[in-house]
């Protein structure tokens, strides 16, 4: 029977691979054809400068504001590490403010570190409150052509490495060949990028390679200058969440080994909540009080104080931060949208409680 997708679901792509791949290249090329779609775009890479995030603002539409840019859809960043870790840190608040943007939004782009394991942030599709308004089209995963064919993981395999150990986060131990086992075995498609670097017989090779590693049912693109049809990749309909359970991976056996891993979706709720024009010194004082009695880990979210600017605030524990980020555009609804995570929430006790902070 021929696979129907939830069309009343925002599709996203998860786009991984190493270091030096070619997923940001990708991910660009997308964006130019975005053909008037509203793509929003979730990076996660390492390092301290998040340069992938300013290379796809560079190819996004013509005199629209930075936030607006990547097909009118936004770009979040998030911190860097693996996303197995901390997804319930970074990921799930900006997928809940994209369920909260979902009439604004054709499609969602995810390019994960080159560390990340697809599986843990697949599984977080099936947490409750995106999996209503959410589905993965598809996870394809970037190979470098000719670092493939000359039989590296990598085009620079000492830079994949040196990243892997800087980066504190991880806390299990995978070989970079444990590494691209998993990000291949999670594909439903192979991205071989620079294909216009191998002539016949290298890319017979890479052919053969991925052939021997992957499924029949997963097929093998090859790319050259990142240049892609959207329609080759993006539409896919195949609903990556349902079956991603069932795959084993290194990661699992890591795990099972000893190290204890609980994913967001298992442990967590989490709300959006919705306000009108608020005091921000109110707000703030409310919010601590919420927060010191109930099991809520994380607030985070804009705020409309009723002046020209949008005000930020987060909060993690007893920590509350706020800062104006920008003015407020002249055709956006101004409101106050709180993502709230934490255990056994209660939306009315919550909303409740956070009225007296109207204006």
């Amino acid at each position: 029977m021929p696979h129907t997708p939830n069309l009343a679901k925002i599709p996203a792509t998860v786009v991984t691979g190493f270091l030096g791949s070619g997923k940001t290249t990708l991910l660009s090329g997308l964006l130019k054809r975005a053909q008037g779609k509203r793509i929003a775009v979730i990076v996660n890479e390492f390092g301290e400068l998040d340069v992938d995030a300013e290379l796809l603002r560079g190819c996004a539409v013509e005199n629209c504001a930075a936030e607006e840019q990547a097909g009118r859809g936004g770009i979040y960043e998030l911190a860097n590490g693996c996303i197995c870790c901390t997804v319930e840190e970074e990921f799930l608040p900006v997928m809940l403010e994209l369920v909260e943007r979902r009439d604004e939004i054709d499609h969602i782009l995810i390019e994960t570190s080159g560390l990340a394991l697809p599986k843990p942030l697949v599984q977080a599709f099936n947490w409750p409150e995106i999996k209503r308004s959410c589905t993965v089209d598809a996870v394809i995963t970037v190979v470098d052509g000719p670092a493939f064919a000359a039989g590296r993981m990598a085009d620079s395999e000492q830079r994949v490495e040196a990243q892997r150990l800087a980066d504190e986060s991880l806390d299990h131990d995978p070989t970079l060949a444990e590494l691209l086992d998993d990000q291949l075995g999670a594909a439903d498609l192979v991205v071989v990028s620079k294909s216009d670097l191998l002539d016949e017989p290298a890319r017979a090779r890479v052919a053969d390679s991925l052939a021997a590693r992957l499924p029949a049912s997963v097929k093998t693109l090859f790319l050259a200058h990142g240049e892609c049809d959207p329609k080759t990749i993006t539409g896919l309909g195949l609903e990556a969440e349902a079956r991603i359970d069932r795959l084993h991976t290194h990661h699992d056996h890591h795990h099972a080994e000893g190290h204890d891993h609980h994913h967001a979706h298992d442990d967590f709720d989490g709300l959006v909540i919705e306000l009108g024009r608020v005091d921000s010194e109110r707000l703030e004082s409310l919010l601590a009080e919420l927060i010191g009695a109930h099991a809520i880990y994380r607030v985070k979210g804009f705020v409309d104080t009723g002046k020209p600017m949008r005000q930020v605030i987060h909060a993690v524990g007893a920590r509350l931060q706020r800062h104006f980020d920008r003015p407020w555009r002249e055709q956006e609804q101004r409101a106050t949208r709180l993502v709230v995570i934490g255990r056994e929430l209660d939306r009315e006790a919550i909303e409740r409680h956070l009225a007296p902070a109207t204006a």
